[in-house]
């Protein structure tokens, strides 16, 4: 049987460590676990610890670290790069699909066709990080505020760099491709790319791609595109 499993991202590899509220208050309230049980945490930076509970109180639990494993990153890192959309149900699936998938970076991008959306943080990050313990990973996505896509394009460093875009245009398949280690792919609105954003991102060396025969919604190419990239 897995262990439980929990987030603290302060923890590091000492005797003793005591729990934050909220996963005491799971661990003593809602899972009933008692003094001499054991449990999983993960800073999502590679680390995952197993540890006893020591302490067991439902606001500040203090747990005996028994071991750390350290799992590297990923070989490759996947920078995605979506438009926000209308509903935001839609953009919070996104973010707990890529996160199982594995990427490494999401950056919700402000288009000029983007239809803006009130943007909460918080939560958005609360769902990566259920989805980060729900698939058992230690390394977290980094997720941004939303950006302007101007500033991403003329900002990135990424090793390669891939649009993904609806207009008539010479685009390569992505399983066409020979991938590099870290890569960001552009993926635009429910309108698509204005030609200017395009022209733009081929300027700065953004090579058009395609991920299909059929047009998708902004949230589902998101996931086909990691997908892709995490797998070819």
């Amino acid at each position: 049987m897995q262990l439980p499993y929990f987030y603290e991202p302060t923890i590091t590899y000492s005797s003793l460590f005591t729990l934050s509220e909220e996963t005491s208050k799971h661990c003593i309230q809602v899972l009933r676990m008692k003094e001499g049980e054991f449990i999983n945490l993960t800073d999502g930076k590679g680390n995952l610890f197993t540890a006893a509970i020591k302490q067991a109180d439902k606001k500040n639990s203090v747990v005996s670290i028994q071991s750390n494993q350290y799992s590297p990153m990923p070989e490759r890192v996947i920078s995605l790069a979506v438009s926000l959309v209308k509903n935001t149900a839609r953009f919070e699936w996104l973010l707990e699909k890529a996160t199982e998938i594995g990427v490494s970076e999401i950056i919700p991008l402000l288009c000029k066709r983007t239809e803006r959306q009130h943007f909460r943080f918080d939560r958005m990050n609360s769902i990566i990080i259920s989805a980060m313990l729900q698939s058992r990973q230690t390394w977290l996505p980094i997720l941004h505020e939303p950006i302007a896509i101007q500033q991403i394009i003329q900002s990135s460093s990424y090793q390669q760099k891939l649009i993904a875009h609806c207009t008539e245009d010479d685009k390569t398949s992505i399983t066409q491709l020979s991938l590099a280690d870290n890569i960001q792919i552009l993926i635009g609105p429910e309108g698509d790319f204005t030609e200017e954003e395009i022209q733009l991102a081929k300027q700065h060396h953004y090579l058009p791609v395609t991920l299909g025969n059929t047009r998708l919604r902004t949230e589902t190419a998101g996931m086909v595109a990691a997908t892709l990239l995490m797998n070819c």
